[in-house]
């Protein structure tokens, strides 16, 4: 499967174009807070960035940054949102794509999947990916969980129409391969280094690491 890696996720940066939803705030960063953590990751070739929610700072500040550093990103934009005002248009998804960066699906409403049943589960998994291709015009096969949000029957479902990676929000370390990759969002608080040395902390201590790949087992097969 590959060594361990760090997956971190971003949201929001700069001045937000639009009224931001409840919680959102913990996740939004300053341009000089987000700029200052790509610089310290810049470097590393352990560390892979993502991004949730299809805002339109994705191409706004976060596209020009990633260019100037050379580092690539997964977007994994809410296909329902497309053109509404604070996210991005369907100029931008392709943008990203041009741009050498990997389009992934989380979903159509931003809704948690876990507890959807079958039509609004397909809605989120097959129609906002094909939204999301017809955009691209290309395969969309990696999804991103929103809330973290998921279980053994969203992940079976996820398994059966060939998404190749899933991205949650368990946190700690990923094994670079493996279908099931768990990320860290970042916030406006975080210094670099101190969050990347406590995310690899989390399998450092073999007790520890013990009991997180315990919890996540459960949380896979409920």
């Amino acid at each position: 499967m590959g060594p361990r890696c760090i997956n971190l996720t971003f949201h929001g940066v700069g001045d937000p174009e639009r009224a931001l939803a409840p919680g959102e705030a913990d996740v939004w960063l300053s341009r000089r807070g987000f700029l200052s953590i790509l610089d310290a990751i810049a470097e590393r070739g352990d560390v892979r960035i993502t991004f949730d929610d299809g805002n339109a700072s994705d191409v706004v500040h976060a596209l020009p940054a990633l260019r100037a550093r050379g580092l690539h990103a997964t977007f994994f934009v809410v296909a329902g949102r497309l053109d509404a005002p604070g996210f991005l248009d369907r100029a931008g998804v392709r943008a990203l794509v041009d741009a050498g960066m990997t389009v992934g699906c989380h979903g159509m409403r931003h809704r948690a999947w876990r507890r959807l049943g079958d039509a609004a589960l397909r809605e989120e998994l097959v129609d906002g990916r094909r939204r999301l291709e017809d955009v691209v015009q290309r395969p969309v096969d990696q999804a991103g969980c929103p809330f973290g949000a998921y279980d053994r029957r969203v992940l079976g479902h996820l398994r059966r129409l060939g998404y190749a990676h899933v991205y949650t929000s368990d946190r700690g370390t990923a094994r670079a391969g493996a279908w099931l990759q768990p990320r860290n969002s970042v916030g406006p608080a975080d210094d670099a280094r101190v969050l990347l040395e406590r995310i690899a902390a989390t399998d450092a201590r073999r007790h520890e690491a013990a009991r997180r790949r315990a919890r996540l087992a459960v949380k896979r097969w409920r």
